[in-house]
Formats: structure tokens, C-alpha cells, sequence
């Protein structure tokens, strides 16, 4: 597996009613170099865990004994951006979608392999380390219209109030805003922001450019500023024409 910085460092919260499941993600996590792990078997007990322990990325699973993990999702929003990714032994793409939809930033189909799981927490954390660290520009304030993003502290503000956005959406923004004006194609952004091949990311992107403009733009149906190319990806306008 690639290298990412911090590793030990970082605190994993596993949220699973499968105790199988949970010790032997764990097992495989402390392997490869992660060396704080929680473990909850219900969505409420994963929500306290959240907001006790604060973990830096979350792994779970949508079908939980007391409340779903897509509710467990939207409860953990209110309280944290980190990145999410959920276990289900669904396939339906419209579960996909409605997971990613709802702030989730990755998505694993049960039955998979743990060192599968270990990668893709990998791959989150290298876009993080990637979007915030790969250039000394990425430091400096990035401004269009009212909005203001602070990549140095991972902040976005829209007419100087906090605009609250999950991990993968905050990635989207600053990678267009980073690249104002110029057209983005969807296979670019994916390989980008998810750090993964486009197929089956077409959706997935189009959910999140829609949640971006719900939150910044001040007529989401006709965006001032998160532009779409027809046939060409999207761009970042930022004189807001």
C-alpha cells in the first residue's frame, strides 16, 4: 500500500453489529500502522463514541439493530466533517447514492476484504494530505463573491457565517476553487478529489456539485458561481458569471 503521513496518529471509530466484523477490521488496521481503534455495535452507541472520542475517520454500517447507519450518517453531520465510509451487504445503486448523498464519502460492499477496507481509509486520509499539503499556495485564502475558503484551517465561511460541509464536499470546493475558470472534466475531478478511476463516479460526483451549490449558492438552480459545462465537466466561476 502507498505511504500517508500520521497514521499512528489517527483515530478510527468502526461502527458495526457484527462483532466478527469489528475485531477483525481491527485486527487489520493495527497492522497497517493504525494504533487508536473504537468499536460500537449500534448507531447510538457509534453517535456518543463521535462526539466523546472525536476519531479522525469513520467506518459504518448501514444496517444496525437499533437505528440505520444512513441516519446515523445525518446525526454525525451536526457534529463533524471527517470522512465516512459505509459497509452494506446492499448493491442497489440508489442506496449508493442516498448514502454519498447524505455526506458519506466512500462506499464498501459487504462481503469485502479488510485490507480493502485499510485502503480505502488510506485513500481518504492521502486526499486530505494531498489537497491540504501537496502546494505552499494551498495555504493562502481563496475568495469569490461572499464566499471565503481557509485551506491553512479547512474553513469555509459565506458572508463572514460558517458553511458546513462534509470532508469530500470541503475537497470538491477547494480542488475547483483552486483551479477558478478553467473547465474540469468529471473523469479529472474524480481522479483528483476521490483519488479513484471515473467509472460509476458520474452520479456520485453530481450529487455533490448539487449539495455545494444548495450551500453557497444564493439560487442553486441557477448558479452563479459552480458552473456546468454540457459535455465538458464543470468550472468555478469566480467573477460569479
Amino acid at each position: 500500500m502507498f505511504n500517508v503521513d500520521g497514521l499512528s496518529e489517527k483515530k478510527i471509530l468502526l461502527v458495526d453489529d457484527e462483532k466478527e466484523i469489528l475485531d477483525l477490521l481491527e485486527t487489520v488496521l493495527i497492522k497497517e500502522g493504525f494504533e487508536t481503534i473504537y468499536k460500537a455495535s449500534t448507531g447510538l452507541e457509534g453517535i456518543q463514541i463521535c462526539k466523546e472520542k472525536q476519531p479522525d475517520l469513520i467506518v459504518l454500517d448501514i444496517m444496525l439493530p437499533d437505528i440505520d447507519g444512513l441516519e446515523v450518517c445525518r446525526r454525525i453531520r451536526e457534529i463533524t466533517v471527517v470522512p465516512i465510509i459505509f459497509l452494506s451487504a446492499k448493491t442497489d445503486d440508489v442506496d449508493k447514492l442516498l448514502g454519498l448523498g447524505i455526506g458519506g464519502d466512500d462506499y464498501v460492499t459487504k462481503p469485502f476484504s479488510p485490507k480493502e477496507v485499510a485502503f480505502r481509509i488510506k485513500v481518504q486520509f492521502r486526499r486530505n494530505q494531498y489537497m491540504g499539503n501537496n502546494d505552499p499556495k494551498n495555504d493562502e485564502t481563496i475568495e469569490f463573491g461572499d464566499i471565503v475558503i481557509d485551506p491553512h484551517h479547512g474553513e469555509v465561511k459565506k458572508k463572514g457565517e460558517p458553511v458546513v460541509l462534509t470532508a469530500k464536499e470541503y475537497q470538491l470546493l477547494l480542488y475547483l476553487a483552486q483551479n477558478a475558470n478553467q473547465i474540469l472534466s468529471k473523469r479529472h475531478i474524480c481522479e483528483k478529489v476521490w483519488g479513484e478511476d471515473y467509472l460509476g463516479y458520474d452520479n456520485t460526483i453530481m450529487v455533490h456539485i448539487r449539495h455545494l451549490r444548495q450551500k453557497l449558492e444564493d439560487e442553486p438552480g441557477k448558479p452563479a458561481y459552480i458552473k456546468t459545462v454540457k459535455g465538458l465537466g464543470y468550472k468555478l466561476s469566480s467573477r460569479g458569471t
